[in-house]
């Protein structure tokens, strides 16, 4: 019996020192769990339709696929948590589009840079615009606390003592924008790539200048002796950058929402209230039958008719999908002018379109691809796709075709191609449109559940046992 114990004793031991002994990238494919911490925002991590999406959340799924392991994602309560959990080592990356900072080098270990940002002074539209940071002095500034912004600021400090700020523990920089929106806080500090991605749903949101000059984003790992972890994410970030994955993913989130238009979205947001209930049960009730997301549809109505059921072009097309008299007869509609016929045929000739194209295109490509043919013709996307072939890119990637579609304009390209000449920029600001619109109808009509769908979000990732 003692002999037994012995060997017991000296198998644990062992046991024990292998355990000790592994470098932490080998203990994340043993458990088979990648622990990444994210916050909700545009940028990062949120929950677009019934889906999470996000550029960091894609590049941890890509990263998470890459180790051949699970994805469990974290969203702390505030930044600061993040950046304690992190340190603390319960957790093994923050993909949160976190600034490298001199402070922050001093905690933790940055892979390496895949976006620059500046910080930017945001102001409501109609107050009057700072000429420069000695003109806030005084007023309603309110920061996300242990943020880079708080650095920044505590810089500017130095020659501006009368330099005063908030620091906010529980908002994020979302939110805080938001406050500026509704007049609650005079001025905030926001990253140029947020800023971005918010103003279409913040329209009266201006910037007033730049507080810093471009900075480093990256993820951050806890400071170690053991860098397995980190020597990966840098080969990873070689790869996607390699591939062109990473190109691929900034055109996702932020091709679209580089042309900011006040106008245009604020008559979006007024159709929103006074034409979209007539329609919106239509649109649920086709898309159901098509597979498609009703406000998918909705952004492509907007677009070709602002929702205008009686909305006629001048080459003929009609109807709040703006249907040819070809695609009426090829759908079986007789009257393009009725709502439910209309969007019937246009979700329809789009499901055709997506037919017509390979079926390795992926997701959401095939679908920006195939609206590019619904506005410009199938035969003139197909010769935009060869030119992208013959420039040694990708022909089923959206983001490469957007870049040649150009081209058909031009007669040294379109003299060379079956279909010819035509107007190649137009299919791109057309999807580019499309998709600024069904961004904001997601947030606009889902605004109201925020902190549902925040709940719903945070059951994919639970903070690990041991907190």
């Amino acid at each position: 019996m003692k002999y037994h114990f012995i060997i017991l004793f000296l198998s644990f031991s062992l046991l024990t020192a292998c355990s000790k002994t592994e470098s932490q990238l080998e203990q994340i494919k043993q458990r088979g769990e990648l622990n990444v911490l994210s916050r909700y925002s545009p940028t990062s991590y949120y929950k677009k339709g019934d889906d999470f999406t996000g550029l960091e959340y894609d590049l941890a799924k890509l990263f998470a696929q890459h180790l051949d392991v699970k994805l469990n994602i974290i969203v702390p309560d505030n930044l600061s948590n993040m950046l304690h959990l992190l340190e603390q080592g319960h957790a093994d990356i923050a993909a949160a589009g976190l600034t490298i900072t001199p402070e922050r080098k001093k905690l933790l270990r940055f892979g390496p840079v895949y976006q620059e940002v500046t910080q930017q002074l945001i102001y409501r539209r109609g107050n009057r615009r700072p000429k420069n940071i000695r003109a806030i002095a005084g007023s309603l500034l309110e920061v996300v606390a242990d943020s880079s912004h708080v650095e920044q600021l505590k810089q500017h400090q130095t020659d501006i003592p009368a330099l005063q700020w908030i620091e906010n523990k529980k908002l994020d920089s979302s939110h805080l924008l938001e406050l500026v929106q509704l007049e609650m806080i005079d001025f905030t500090v926001g990253d140029s790539n947020e800023v971005a991605a918010q103003q279409n749903f913040f329209p009266e949101l201006r910037v007033a200048f730049d507080i810093s000059d471009p900075q480093p984003l990256a993820w951050a790992l806890a400071l170690s002796e053991d860098t397995s972890l980190y020597d990966e994410v840098e080969q990873f970030f070689e790869i996607v950058s390699a591939s062109g994955e990473l190109d691929s993913l900034m055109e996702k989130y932020y091709g679209h929402i580089r042309r900011f238009d006040y106008v245009d979205t604020r008559a979006l947001y007024r159709k929103i209230i006074t034409a979209l209930p007539t329609y919106k049960p239509l649109f649920k009730k086709i898309a159901a039958e098509f597979e498609l997301d009703w406000r998918l549809l909705a952004a492509i109505a907007y677009q070709e008719s602002h929702w205008n059921p009686k909305a006629v072009s001048h080459t003929g097309v009609r109807g709040l999908m703006m249907i040819t008299n070809g695609t009426a007869k090829q759908m079986k509609i007789d009257d393009r002018e009725d709502p439910e016929q209309s969007i019937m045929a246009g979700a329809g000739y789009l499901i055709f379109l997506k037919s017509r194209l390979p079926e390795r295109i992926p997701e959401p490509d095939k679908t920006w691809i195939a609206l590019a043919a619904y506005n410009v013709g199938l035969g003139h996307i197909e010769d935009a796709r060869i030119i992208t072939q013959q420039n040694e890119q990708n022909p089923d990637s959206w983001p490469d075709i957007k870049q040649n579609l150009p081209l058909l304009s031009k007669k040294k390209w379109y003299s060379e191609t079956r279909h010819g000449y035509a107007r190649g920029n137009e299919p791109v600001r057309y999807i580019e449109n499309i998709r600024r619109y069904y961004d904001i109808l997601l947030y606009d009509i889902e605004s109201g559940n925020q902190q549902n769908s925040s709940e719903e979000s945070q059951q994919q990732g639970e903070l690990p046992s041991a907190l």
